[in-house]
């Protein structure tokens, strides 16, 4: 008996298939790299399918095939600056010891990406101004990553008082509000107000936090 031969092309349509695939990932990628940037400048709800049509130089059909509306759109710029912000500020510290030492190293990671957005923006505070008074799933996604990272630092807190580096009656949840009130506040006077030495002041206030609550 003759076995039947596979057709050449009927073989080679799998790995087109791929490469097809492959392809157009990167081209998402890309699109999601240019809309984050132009988020940065001017906010989650500046982004629009044209806007990223004419920065790509694609269709807008083109782009819109990619995420089917500009809420999915904004969605995935969230996520991938999530994703960075957790690769320059959290994953990195997580090689400092436990304690004092892992919590400051949070901070310092999270004060060297603050002071690059000084000039560029933070997905996370314009976009709580952006969406602070909205329902829907931008909001629950901007919410969602927020409120991963504070817990990552509450974390890091409640390993401070089991190593007995901060005292035990310290409520983490106030300790942690100052904490994220010095990069608020750090914005507030630098991005805006344009004032000098706000760096250098958040530093001193993170240092004058955990002195107050040493053991």
């Amino acid at each position: 008996m003759t076995l039947p031969i596979t057709p050449r092309k009927t073989a080679a349509a799998p790995r087109r298939e791929g490469r097809a695939m492959h392809k157009g990932q990167q081209t998402k990628a890309a699109i999601v790299d240019a809309a984050l940037g132009l988020a940065t400048h001017i906010g989650l709800e500046g982004l629009s399918i044209g806007a990223l049509a004419d920065v790509t130089g694609m269709s807008k059909s083109g782009v819109f095939a990619h995420f089917g509306s500009r809420e999915e759109l904004q969605i995935s710029v969230i996520r991938e600056y999530h994703q960075r912000f957790e690769q320059e500020v959290f994953f990195p510290a997580m090689d400092a010891p436990r304690g004092i030492g892992r919590l400051r190293a949070m901070f310092d990671n999270w004060m060297q990406r603050t002071s690059i957005e000084i000039d560029s923006g933070c997905i996370y505070i314009s976009g709580a101004v952006e969406f602070d008074d909205r329902d829907g799933p931008v909001r629950d996604a901007l919410a969602h990553s927020v409120l991963t990272w504070q817990a990552a630092m509450k974390r890091a807190i409640m390993q401070c008082k089991d190593s007995g580096e901060i005292r035990r009656d310290v409520a983490e949840d106030q300790m942690l509000f100052e904490i994220h009130g010095l990069i608020l506040a750090l914005h507030y006077e630098a991005r805006f107000l344009h004032t000098p030495g706000s760096i250098d002041r958040a530093n001193k206030g993170f240092d004058n936090i955990l002195a107050r609550y040493a053991a």
